[in-house]
């Protein structure tokens, strides 16, 4: 795969290459590739035309063995007990005492950085890096991606007999270990073998130690050099050194050697510190900068090159210390004959300067796409689904993350997301002064489940240090993947209770009293709930209509009477096996999320739900729609495509989790219904693409601090949620007593002044971004991946049955109650109207004749004074029809004759006031209105003569 930086979102940048797994093999020259390799890290190397090893390094390991045993027996002995020096029963102890040394050195990979990569969309196979997490910054690299400069400099100036001993050099050991047991000096004399032995075992306390204490006890038996411990330790490093020599070409020690040893900080492996230190490769670097990096091994601490204030050895002094020891090197590799006098006479004279290049660790470095790089990290270290891949406890899956040279493939579409946070940069401002004011907008493969897009309005900060307008919280995410928890749901959450209308075998067209003013009647199975009285937004005074138009309308109070024919407690199973949970921590205690649903009445279940006073993190809500859009198959959330070891084979990930969760009728059903949302002169139409390709969705607003809008093609599901993420809290920045003591009448506290709160979205001016936002997304997610028509609805849940209504007049409003029950329809008792009937009986209904099934009956109560229906007088010639009404009991006033030209010259009655068919008292007032061809005083005279 070629990982490349798109530049689009995540600027500038250079390729990222990764060895293929065939590639990692060890390679032991003309016999082809071996089967040992290294766990984790492989000593690999590109085929070389020579083993450069000589007969007498081979010689010299074997020699080495037998000859080191008797000087080192020697030696130990006399440091041990001095009076018997020259025992020969002391020298053959020692000797016996080095061969038991274990020889088998084991090898583990370095640390590496683990690597998150996003499709650049430029091709399948091509991804550019988010992220990366280490301890250890290091990019290993094979033996021909380094300069032969990096080389000589290294072997004339650490071990320039390299090629000649096999692992120990008897010359610079000997002369070493004499000086370090008759001085009070210490020398070195180990060569590049021992070195990396020494590098192994350290690497090997780093990656075990539990604590620091544990690490520098580790790391000082692995180094020591002083006393009886120093000598023996040097023994065994010797004894591993022949070993792996005997095992492995000297460029494979070389390389692991260079891709192992620390140069300054976190910078480890001579690729990482090329790239640190010169902006360059180790491939690249001059002979300048290879002579430097060589040089800086010695005294990684002291001499690396990014502290350009350090006064030591600095920017200010020419980095002093760093360039004796380059000179140094430039002199070793003078004096060995690997270069040239006029190159270093043209070398020595040049300064060092660093052309620093940092390294981003965590998804700060991923810019705009950080809170998805958050949400997959979150993923490794906390999602059980992603066990076999990464380990069944924290402390595995943080090791693997920062160690364990993991390449990590999501599912990040690069033209969604970059579509998704320009919308945001532009909609949602960072910061507002008096609210914690967030945006957050996620997009998903309807179809699999996978995160095509996670777009946040703050900047990513994860330090102790983070302030106004930045977070590490993941206001897309749940608990688990983000630590956010999520929002109240508002409107929504409605989706649920359509569900569970059409899954109890009820019309998306059935027609209900959806008027404010009555108090609705709830139940939990069997247990009920004190009856409330909700309001619409914007004090609507809702109206009597279809369940479909509701939805458009989202009407409140068309819920309530929707939920009032279900259960609540159903409508939060429904949401529950749809994929929403409980994110918020003041809601679920333990703080991971939990169930939105329970079998009784408790705080899990009451009727406020069904309006989305539940907290629901943006992932769930959207992942709820893609549900119904995908045929009603529920699939999983998922960041991660695949997973690839650093030994480049492919670690097992779950596949895409996809359940039934729905019936495709009601799905389809549903589709339909919540499609009127987005329908011209509905709540979504704002939010509206307007491209021919069919979507469905829903607004949502809670008490004026959270708003939303999801929708979904059959392809691509879109939420966006403005709102205030966090209360603010009293001392904070922009906080206003008196908002905080109207916060808490209105919540019924007792904390006054001193209350956290939530300000007001509309105040603030940011109640509208939510449509746009949406828009925005679902456009590039249409004119990417397109949309198909949704399955027609289901005609049993559609249909409109109709029924004969009884005809209760002269009941009383018990009795109709129970006979219109009794076949079904739902009663409400309506207003007093002018009646034949006596008072207190019902009048009449309303509808009256024929109703659709199961809906809506209103008794309308006689007033016990008399009614009478204005009959339909209109076309006729004014003072007829002042004599019909006047016959009747009822006073007649004429208005004001209007011209008509085509009226007739006597006149004729246009309307009445009120209208035919009203019910109205004896004596009652109608109005006449008229035309006429020409309006006098005559024409007036004649129509009183009709």
């Amino acid at each position: 795969m070629d990982h490349q930086r798109s530049g689009e979102v995540l600027p500038g940048g250079h390729d990222f290459s990764r060895r293929n797994a065939n590639d990692m093999a060890v390679d032991r020259g003309v016999t082809g590739r071996a089967e040992t390799r290294y766990p984790g890290f492989a000593l690999s190397i590109n085929p070389m035309p020579h083993a450069k090893r000589t007969f007498g390094g081979v010689l010299g390991g074997v020699i080495g063995l037998v000859g080191l045993s008797a000087v080192a027996g020697i030696l130990v002995t006399a440091t041990v007990t001095p009076a018997i020096a020259v025992s020969g029963y002391a020298a053959s102890s020692a000797i016996s005492l080095f061969d038991s040394l274990p020889g088998n050195l084991q090898v583990d990979r370095p640390m590496e950085p683990t690597t998150i990569y996003a499709p650049t969309g430029e091709g399948e196979d091509d991804y550019y890096e988010l992220a990366s997490f280490y301890d250890q910054n290091r990019e290993p690299v094979e033996y021909g991606e380094v300069s032969q400069y990096v080389y000589d400099a290294l072997l004339s100036t650490e071990d320039p007999r390299y090629y000649e001993h096999g692992g120990v050099d008897l010359i610079g050991t000997g002369r070493a270990l004499l000086s370090n047991a008759v001085t009070d000096t210490t020398q070195g004399g180990s060569s590049i073998s021992q070195q990396y032995v020494k590098g192994v075992q350290v690497q090997t306390c780093e990656r075990t130690a539990t604590d620091q204490e544990t690490l520098a006890e580790c790391a000082e038996d692995a180094t020591t050099a002083d006393g009886t411990e120093g000598y023996q330790r040097k023994l065994q490093e010797m004894r591993y050194a022949i070993t792996i020599e005997q095992d492995y070409s000297k460029e494979q020690i070389l390389i692991g050697y260079l891709n192992l040893v620390n140069f300054g900080g976190s910078t480890y492996g001579v690729e990482a510190a090329a790239q640190r230190y010169f902006s360059t490769s180790a491939k690249d670097v001059n002979l300048n900068q290879a002579a430097t990096l060589a040089g800086i091994v010695n005294y990684p601490s002291t001499l690396r090159l990014d502290q350009p204030g350090n006064e030591v050895n600095g920017e200010a002094d020419g980095y002093k210390l760093t360039k004796d020891r380059r000179d140094q090197v430039l002199y070793r590799m003078v004096t060995e004959g690997t270069i040239t006098q006029e190159q270093y006479d043209e070398t020595i004279e040049q300064p060092i300067e660093p052309k620093l290049k940092n390294r981003v660790q965590g998804c700060a470095a991923a810019g705009g796409t950080a809170y998805f790089c958050q949400y997959v990290k979150n993923t490794i270290l906390h999602d059980e689904r992603y066990a076999e891949a990464f380990g069944e406890t924290i402390e595995e899956r943080s090791d693997l993350l920062t160690r364990g040279g993991l390449d990590i493939y999501t599912t990040l579409d690069n033209n969604l997301q970059y579509e998704a946070q320009q919308a945001m940069q532009a909609l949602v401002p960072q910061t507002e002064f008096g609210m914690k004011a967030g945006g957050a907008s996620v997009q998903l493969n309807a179809q699999t489940g996978e995160i095509l897009s996670m777009a946040q309005n703050t900047v990513f900060n994860e330090t102790s240090e983070a302030g106004a307008g930045e977070t590490s919280l993941v206001f897309a995410a749940d608990r688990e993947h983000g630590g956010s928890g999520g929002y109240s749901a508002g409107s929504t959450y409605k989706i649920f209770t359509v569900v569970d209308w059409l899954e109890n075998g009820r019309s998306i067209n059935e027609v209900l009293d959806g008027r404010f003013g009555r108090k609705y009647n709830f139940t939990c199975g069997e247990a009920t709930y004190a009856p409330i009285n909700y309001a619409n937004f914007r004090g609507q005074g809702g109206n009597v209509g279809k369940v479909r138009d509701f939805i458009g309308q989202s009407l409140n109070t068309g819920f309530e009477a929707m939920a009032e024919q279900l259960d609540i407690c159903e409508i939060n199973k429904v949401a529950e096996r749809m994929g929403a949970k409980y994110g918020a921590e003041y809601q679920f205690p333990d703080g991971n999320g939990g169930t939105v649903a329970s079998d009784s009445v408790t705080a899990d279940n009451n009727p406020y739900d069904i309006l989305g006073s539940k907290a629901i993190a943006p992932i769930d809500i959207a992942a709820a729609y893609a549900t119904v859009a995908n045929g009603g198959k529920l699939c999983d959330p998922t960041a991660i495509k695949r997973v690839v070891d650093a030994d480049g084979e492919d670690r097992s990930v779950p596949e895409t989790q996809c359940e039934q969760v729905l019936d495709e009728n009601v799905a389809a059903t549903t589709a339909f219904g919540m499609s009127r949302v987005m329908e011209p002169g509905q709540t979504g139409q704002a939010a509206r693409v307007g491209d021919n390709v069919p979507t469905f969705g829903k607004t949502g607003t809670h008490e004026d601090i959270q708003s939303w809008m999801a929708q979904t093609s059959t392809n691509v599901t879109s939420v966006a949620w403005v709102g205030n993420y966090q209360a603010i809290q009293p001392g904070e920045e922009g906080f206003d007593p008196g908002k905080a003591a109207a916060y808490a009448a209105k919540n019924q506290l007792n904390t006054g002044t001193d209350t956290p709160y939530m300000d007001n979205l509309f105040a603030h001016g940011l109640s509208e971004q939510r449509y746009e936002l949406s828009r925005r997304a679902q456009a590039a997610a249409n004119a990417g991946y397109g949309g198909e028509a949704f399955p027609e609805p289901d005609p049993g849940l559609t249909k409109i049955i109709q029924k004969q209504v009884p005809n209760v007049s002269g009941m009383s409003a018990d009795e109709a109650t129970s006979v219109l029950q009794g076949q079904g329809f739902r009663v409400r008792v309506g207003d007093e109207v002018p009646g034949e009937q006596d008072k207190g009986l019902v009048e009449s209904t309303n509808p009256s004749g024929q109703a659709p099934a199961g809906s809506q009956i209103t008794l309308l109560i006689s007033d016990g004074k008399g009614s009478i229906e204005i009959p339909d007088v209109s076309g006729m010639s004014p003072g007829k029809a002042y004599s019909e009404l006047f016959e009747l009991g009822l006073r007649v006033e004429l208005t004001a004759c209007k011209t008509n030209p085509d009226a007739p010259a006597g006149g004729r009655v246009t309307s009445t006031d009120p209208s035919a068919g009203t019910q109205v008292e004896e004596g009652a007032t109608v109005k006449i209105n008229r035309e006429a061809s020409r309006c006098n005083a005559s024409a007036d005279d004649a129509e009183n003569d009709d």
